[in-house]
């Protein structure tokens, strides 16, 4: 979740990091990319919109193999009917994720009703970013809506054909938090070599950014050989589920975060039960054995 409003350990405010920097030989320095990657004509075309385009295509495009189609029994057109469900839950999901976490983070809420010209920052995702959490919750309940009107097709089926690709999705927008100087590591405390200065911030910090795209990408690979051996209906999703709450549960140990409780991150409160509900649901799914190779939904 990108971040709007003052965030800690910005410029003028000192930091644990900066004793050891002048003496550690770093490695990397930030590179500085603009976060538009081109105009069309007035319209600025900015890398974040673009990782969220990409990972929409990719998962498209996986679904509407012969294969996948056979295996939803949906069409070509019916596919991306379901992709627009899936973008209007991840875009009011997110966002909406994202102003409640803002709000609790940092105490503004006049940022958002202060006035009737604010309310416009409901919705300017440029001014902050997306929440995945909510993402993630819009795109369930979007999935439950296309249902039913698809009633011969079956959550865990389709859930299956959503998540293998969408780690590509995923990866590509921690990269582009990365091109836009958000979502920062903690302080490195002492100095690491792999650590750089992010301009909005002082100090050496983690890339948690890099780091935890890695392990976004890392996923792709387990998720095609699970896929590959035709498990129960529901595993594959279930497995990409569980995953996640790994990665982004690991990642939060480097990520610079707004909210704790106790030695926990707030990341790593809504991850953390990913882990067991989805080992629960792996167990589920593979205990009522169902097996769809073709549906008779379209």
């Amino acid at each position: 979740m990108a971040r709007a409003g003052v965030t800690p350990g910005q410029k003028g405010e000192p930091v644990l990091g900066e004793a050891w920097s002048s003496s550690v030989q770093h490695w990397f320095t930030y590179p500085n990319i603009d976060p538009v990657a081109f105009h069309l004509g007035p319209i600025a075309i900015r890398y974040y919109g673009l990782s969220y385009l990409a990972g929409f295509i990719c998962v498209g495009l996986w679904m509407n193999r012969a294969a996948g189609r056979r295996r939803l029994g949906l069409t070509g057109d019916q596919i991306l009917d379901f992709l627009v469900y899936a973008l209007a839950g991840v875009l009011i999901g997110g966002r909406s994720f994202f102003v409640v976490a803002d709000i609790v983070s940092h105490h503004n809420a006049d940022f958002y009703f202060g006035s009737p010209r604010a309310l416009i920052n409901l919705i300017a995702v440029w001014n902050g970013g997306m929440g995945f959490f909510g993402g993630l919750i819009g795109v369930i309940v979007a999935i439950a809506l296309f249902l039913r009107r698809h009633p011969g097709l079956r959550f865990n089926v389709l859930a299956d054909e959503v998540v293998v690709l969408l780690p590509v999705g995923i990866a590509l927008t921690r990269l582009v938090n990365f091109i836009n100087d958000e979502l920062v590591g903690n302080v490195c405390v002492p100095d690491h070599p792999w650590c750089m200065q992010f301009p909005r911030y002082d100090g050496y910090r983690y890339p948690s950014q890099i780091f935890e795209a890695l392990m976004d990408i890392a996923v792709l690979p387990i998720l095609l050989i699970v896929y590959r051996r035709r498990p129960p209906d529901g595993v594959v999703a279930w497995t990409w589920f569980t995953l996640y709450g790994v990665t982004r549960s690991v990642a939060e140990l480097w990520r610079q975060t707004d909210v704790a409780v106790g030695p926990f991150t707030g990341g790593q409160l809504l991850a953390l039960p990913m882990i067991v509900i989805g080992i629960a649901l792996i167990v589920l799914s593979y205990r009522r054995n169902v097996h769809t190779e073709a549906s008779a939904a379209a």
